[in-house]
């Protein structure tokens, strides 16, 4: 078996803007550095990325929405869906290819190929909805994997999103189930406005969605603590059968698009923590989804702290005081999901 699958495909770097754009490809060239030096050839699988299915497409994103992306990109022009999401002659492969790797990698971890993975994509995905492209997404990748996993025989799958941009495409297509955990740690407020801390889900999915609201200045202490306390005892309560995580770079300290101050080290202790949840489960299965990450040092740096992770280098969660903001945002997590402040899990409310 593989030390880490890895997801990586020469026609991402065609999805490109007109002029200068922080989602740019010299990230996937980062990216690929980061991985270089933290794993040799015979340490890595290499995962091709297909074109996703429209089937899979089509549980996440609305028939409509499918069609006009399809008309838009499939004509090989250039231009933008959004204000801030761009597409150009490569960005229809890139697309396709994205969701499609997103799978293929989750499927390899389902099927013992390899025990990690990591996919290194673009375009990112997490902000995409069912009905529309937003904040340089298109389709959701790492909630098109979610679905592959339930396909392919999983019963309960989580998602960890460390962006520090709230996920909001993928907290709404699953919000009101139960058999996906959508846990995300962002900057709040920042884009795109949504993941307050009583956002917890609805109906069925009451308890299945939570948000770490987190200050603006969160360093490496806030962030250990929030794992301590709130992600790694929910995902032992929801005993997920793979654990995928929309693994955005963009809270280190060096990012222009945001004002948090983790280190690269810390990704690799978040990673860590995640690895040893999935190992005490018994099936060690867990994928990382390339998102954001804007400063290419940032970004090389922590994209290598996490691929060390993924081959067993250890890093312990950082300790530390964390303030009273940060204190007062968990406890609000806590309590709008009906968990024990303690940090330990018990059953959701509703």
């Amino acid at each position: 078996m593989a030390g880490l699958a890895v997801v990586d495909d020469a026609r991402f770097d065609a999805h490109h803007a007109a002029g200068p754009h922080p989602e740019r490809p010299e990230r996937l060239a980062a990216a690929r550095d980061g991985l270089r030096r933290a794993a040799t050839d015979a340490e890595t699988l290499a995962i091709e990325a297909p074109h996703a299915s429209a089937a899979l497409l089509a549980r996440v994103h609305d028939a409509s929405y499918l069609d006009s992306l399809d008309r838009a990109l499939g004509a090989g022009g250039a231009g933008h869906l959004d204000a801030d999401t761009f597409f150009s002659g490569g960005s229809h492969e890139a697309v396709l290819r994205a969701a499609g790797g997103s799978v293929a990698l989750t499927e390899a971890l389902l099927d013992g190929r390899a025990r990690r993975g990591l996919a290194l994509l673009r375009p990112p995905g997490h902000h995409a909805e069912a009905d529309r492209a937003m904040g340089f997404c298109m389709i959701n990748n790492v909630a098109v994997a979610a679905e592959a996993a339930l396909d392919a025989g999983a019963s309960r799958v989580a998602i960890v999103d460390w962006d520090v941009h709230h996920g909001n495409g993928t907290q709404h297509v699953f919000e009101g189930r139960s058999d996906v955990l959508f846990v995300s740690l962002h900057q709040y407020p920042l884009y795109p406005g949504t993941g307050a801390p009583e956002e917890v889900g609805h109906g069925a999915g009451r308890g299945a969605t939570l948000n770490l609201a987190l200050p603006p200045g969160s360093g490496d202490a806030v962030y250990g603590e929030a794992f301590r306390r709130v992600v790694i005892p929910a995902l032992e309560a929801h005993r997920p059968d793979v654990l995928l995580v929309s693994a955005g770079f963009d809270a280190h300290a060096r990012d222009p698009l945001a004002a948090m101050e983790l280190h690269e080290d810390t990704y690799g202790a978040m990673a860590t923590a995640l690895i040893d949840v999935a190992d005490a489960l018994g099936h060690g299965r867990v994928g990382f989804f390339l998102e954001g990450g804007y400063d290419l040092v940032g970004l090389e740096a922590s994209v290598h702290a996490t691929a060390r992770a993924a081959l067993g280098h250890r890093q312990d969660l950082p300790e530390g005081p964390i303030g009273a903001e940060a204190e007062q945002r968990i406890a609000r997590v806590l309590a709008a999901a009906g968990l024990r402040s303690s940090g330990r899990s018990d059953t959701p409310s509703g």
